[in-house]
């Protein structure tokens, strides 16, 4: 990569296992147009293929640095229904998806959204249909272009969905991480509304 202009920013390991790994590097190119050549170069390396190729946003991409600042911003959303929000837009961007949901599971509303997300009758359905599958296959039985991470306190189920790559290891446990931060979080606002809602009295 070196050799056509490409400087290696960043990398992490999404997925490993029955000896291969599944690598993204973040790489910075000078010259645009030396792109083609330089994936080229990459692939005439023995076993390597490329998956995916896609443009980030200008500035150094630290995948550490982003999980942090995404948490420090969804634990200070200000109300249970922004921490949900919140919660959609950052792990859309975050993980990289093509549309995201927050559904309800009680009443099968969605109540925050990105992108082209399916019908809430589908993500009702997929919900329902995953937590079936995790308990009969003892936790396995995930979709490769859907991920969901569980809201409990929320009573809801964070979904995303993409078409390009598939879902690796890393990211459906970063989805779940986020979706856990974001939960306390609203746990603790509801608990907050409560009180001011209904003070304790005070004898006279």
């Amino acid at each position: 990569m070196g050799a056509v202009g490409g400087d290696v920013v960043g990398i992490e390991i999404l997925e490993r296992g029955a000896s291969r790994a599944v690598d993204e590097l973040v790489v910075a190119i000078a010259d645009p147009s030396l792109l083609d050549l330089l994936l080229g170069e990459v692939e005439q390396v023995d076993g390597v293929k490329i998956e995916e190729v896609r443009q980030l946003a200008e500035g150094v991409h630290d995948p550490r640095l982003d999980a942090l600042e995404t948490a420090a911003m969804l634990v200070g959303a200000a109300t249970p229904e922004g921490a949900l929000d919140a919660l959609c837009e950052h792990a859309v961007t975050t993980i990289g998806t093509q549309w995201g949901a927050v559904i309800a599971l009680d009443s099968g509303e969605v109540v925050a959204h990105r992108g082209d997300a399916p019908s809430p009758a589908w993500l009702s359905a997929f919900v329902a249909g995953s937590q079936s599958a995790a308990r009969s296959a003892g936790g396995g039985g995930e979709a490769e272009d859907v991920v969901w991470a569980p809201l409990p306190a929320a009573r809801a189920a964070l979904v995303l969905g993409r078409s390009t790559v598939v879902f690796r290891s890393r990211e459906r446990r970063q989805a779940a991480a986020l979706a856990r931060i974001v939960d306390t979080r609203f746990r603790e606002l509801r608990l907050m509304r409560s009180k001011f809602a209904h003070p304790s009295a005070r004898p006279s």
